[in-house]
């Protein structure tokens, strides 16, 4: 047990390192609560957001953060989840969200070399991580540790993917099968990939590390 949780310490070590190293924020929590004092205590008065939005995220979801936000007198919170509203009206905020001061998400995989892998189905999540908002925030946990972009990749499509797509009650392939099936249908929620090398501007991605094993 011990030589296991050294193997952990060790590759959020190396990761915040090559993260560092490639322009990223870089901060580690023990547990969801620390995470999200460090987010709304320490993160977030430091940016001077006025608008923020996010993307679909376990973990995100598990901090409590988004419940906080919306609440807030001072942040306008754009919603790009509700049952309550057309699918119309939740791809236009999504739109929105895209001009937010702050977006906050979570990721796939992150790899010990810095770099970040992510796979979408209509890329509201992903395309904010790269362009638009003026801050992105990443939490996740420390079981999204891979080794290289290849492991992500293979683990993002027959583990991550076939079980986002039985939480949202989808009935693709990989649903009844557990794997990626490479299918053609129409609510397969595998089309588009990101790979992050490096942040920029410098500083506009920061990721928090929670130490527990979180989402998917």
């Amino acid at each position: 047990m011990n030589d296991q949780k050294d193997i952990e310490t060790k590759n959020i070590q190396i990761c915040r390192e090559n993260f560092l190293k490639n322009h990223f924020n870089f901060f580690v929590a023990n547990h969801t609560e620390e995470a999200r004092d460090s987010v709304l205590n320490k993160i977030i008065p430091k940016l001077n957001i006025k608008t923020a939005s996010w993307g679909d995220s376990i973990t995100v979801m598990e901090t409590g953060i988004l419940e906080e936000l919306n609440k807030s007198k001072n942040i306008k919170f754009i919603q790009t989840f509700d049952k309550q509203i057309s699918r119309e009206e939740i791809i236009q905020r999504r739109k929105d969200a895209l001009g937010v001061d702050l977006f906050i998400t979570g990721s796939n995989s992150l790899t010990k070399k810095g770099q970040l892998v992510n796979l979408d189905m209509v890329g509201n999540r992903i395309a904010p991580m790269i362009f638009g908002p003026k801050h992105v925030i990443i939490i996740v946990g420390k079981n999204k540790i891979v080794s290289n972009i290849s492991e992500a990749m293979d683990h993002i499509k027959n583990y991550v993917a076939p079980r986002n797509a039985k939480r949202h009650q989808l009935k693709t392939p990989c649903v009844f099968t557990g794997k990626c099936m490479d299918c053609q249908d129409n609510n397969r929620i595998c089309n588009a990939w990101s790979i992050i090398e490096k942040s920029y501007p410098p500083g506009r991605i920061t990721i928090v590390l929670i130490n527990k094993d979180l989402g998917l």
